[in-house]
């Protein structure tokens, strides 16, 4: 099946975005990153590539991902904010929440964690 260059942009713009809340984890220690994205998949894609060209923002982490290899950390969406319509204010609300009640059940801060505050969301 061949696609024109056109029909793969409006596919691309067509398709649905998830939003919710993820972590990075590391399996070796434990420690873990706790973020949200209106794109998860996106978001998630660009800290993959951060880290495995050495720019990521959070030095910590990527100080470990450095020691001890990309095998080591798992990434893993932890919930998908769920709306009966498609009110951008309510999913802004919705993420809002899901962080408060992630970032109070993980704690992933000091010895647990890489997150250095209580603001998760990226882009």
């Amino acid at each position: 099946m061949v696609t024109s260059k056109s029909d793969i942009k409006r596919e691309y713009k067509e398709r649905k975005v998830s939003a919710g809340v993820f972590q990075i984890k590391n399996a070796v220690n434990g420690k873990m990153m706790l973020g949200s994205s209106l794109n998860l998949e996106g978001l998630l894609n660009r800290h993959r590539f951060e880290l495995s060209v050495g720019s990521h923002r959070n030095k910590e982490l990527q100080k470990d991902w450095n020691e001890f290899g990309s095998d080591a950390f798992v990434f893993e969406i932890l919930e998908v904010v769920q709306l009966k319509d498609e009110s951008e204010i309510r999913l802004d609300d919705e993420l809002t929440l899901l962080e408060q009640i992630w970032l109070e059940k993980l704690q992933p801060f000091g010895e647990m964690g890489y997150n250095t505050g209580t603001k998760i969301r990226y882009a």
